[in-house]
């Protein structure tokens, strides 16, 4: 636990210090946006009251989210669930998240998941450039998730998941001449585990596991054949968990996660004599895969100015990067998750976390709170989420309720082969 409380304090720490300072060696603010972003929403309350640490958690129907590959060490032969998030509630009230999913382990080396995701935008009125009313609608996306894991041996895993995305955004209503369309997408998810149920933390059992997943690599989106085809949020987790059980009452699990988008950095770009012009970073119209590599080399720092706040220009036409500026850029995209978990006779539990986003790419910093209470074949979650930004945050009070039904009554040795 303290190597896992060093490691978060040390890198949010770490980001903290770029973060401060008013000089030009602040990072400006540049925030990586996707098409199709609910794809990435946390949808359980596990996960939800952990900080979103998540990814190396012990097997759950939510694992086909997190990492289908840990479902070749779930206890339980299969487990269904459902989740409701209601959705940005400082702004509106008819926005909602719904997760159904689920797994089945068909035998000791195979197991397969499924998952349906629904957002609903709720009741929006489109309206023309004079602000006439031209219809309401209720724009939703969805999601279809399909997951595979195989168990190498007693301690890894791999899992796959193949899915299919709609977004409706608009209906297919024509604006300036164009007519619109919704978006379609095809991606995949890849998942390794690493589960080690031998573990002794000074005298006590423990079972700790490593994971790494990539989520959503898929096609770009466009909404319109005229415009620009936009990345899904593709991007990489690394996630590491500890679960110690002290007694045969008391068990606690403490999760860290480091996630961060592998999608193109904006590049920065100003007005040079009366011409748009790319100071620093790359283009992002590129291909899925090279965005993906791109994503970690890419970003564009800041530019550096002489004493009259004029840009400096080397002798080859390209522009001057503060050094050092560019590494601090790529750094403040890893975001930290962390969570810690008790559970009381498997029955009761309680459970709080921190997520912790640099401020200049999207300064999502908040607090999590989350119960859990099982009984026989049922158990419910609850999570709360604080902003630690103040109530103006969109995601403040962000409430997530999730049912699970453990179906499988017959346990499933995890350390077989």
């Amino acid at each position: 636990m303290k190597i896992f409380l060093l490691l978060f304090l040390g890198i949010v720490s770490f980001q903290v210090v770029f973060a401060q300072g008013t000089n030009q060696n602040d990072l400006q603010l540049n925030t990586i946006t996707t098409a199709l972003p609910f794809m990435a929403i946390t949808p359980d309350s596990r996960a939800g009251g952990m900080g979103e640490a998540g990814t190396a958690l012990s097997p759950s129907a939510t694992s086909v989210y997190w990492n289908t590959a840990a479902l070749s060490f779930a206890e339980k032969s299969s487990e269904l669930s459902l989740s409701y998030t209601p959705w940005l509630r400082q702004l509106t009230n008819d926005m909602h998240l719904s997760y159904l999913s689920g797994y089945f382990r068909i035998n000791k080396k195979h197991s397969i998941a499924g998952a349906l995701r629904y957002f609903s935008l709720g009741e929006i009125t489109f309206t023309d450039a004079s602000g006439n009313v031209l219809r309401d609608d209720k724009p939703n996306e969805f999601e279809v998730t399909g997951g595979y894991a195989f168990k190498l041996s007693d301690k890894l895993s791999i899992g796959v998941n193949g899915k299919f995305a709609y977004s409706n955004l608009t209906g297919g209503l024509t604006v300036a001449g164009v007519m619109t369309k919704p978006g379609m997408v095809g991606a995949a998810d890849l998942s390794f585990t690493y589960f080690n149920d031998r573990i002794k933390l000074g005298k006590t059992n423990a079972t700790y596991t490593f994971a790494t997943t990539l989520n959503n690599i898929g096609n770009k989106v466009a909404y319109s054949v005229l415009a620009k085809r936009d990345f899904i949020p593709m991007n990489l987790k690394i996630g590491n968990a500890i679960q110690a059980k002290y007694d045969s009452y008391n068990t606690i699990t403490y999760s860290l996660d480091i996630q961060r988008l592998l999608v193109p950095t904006p590049a920065f770009y100003d007005n040079i004599n009366g011409q748009v012009v790319m100071l620093s970073g790359r283009s992002n119209d590129v291909g899925v895969i090279n965005g993906m590599l791109q994503s970690f080399y890419d970003a564009p720092g800041v530019v550096a100015k002489d004493e009259n706040g004029d840009y400096i220009q080397n002798g080859d036409g390209t522009y001057e990067v503060v050094k050092g500026s560019k590494l601090k850029e790529e750094l403040s995209e890893i975001n930290i998750a962390g969570g810690v978990e008790w559970w009381y006779n498997q029955t009761f539990a309680v459970r709080s976390g921190i997520f912790y986003e640099n401020r200049n790419k999207g300064n999502r910093q908040y607090l999590n709170l989350g119960a859990s209470l099982k009984y026989n074949m049922f158990g419910i979650d609850f999570s709360y989420l604080a902003s630690l930004n103040g109530r103006q945050n969109p995601l403040a009070n962000t409430l997530r309720f999730t049912l699970r039904l453990y179906l499988g009554d017959k346990p499933v040795n995890s350390t077989e082969q």
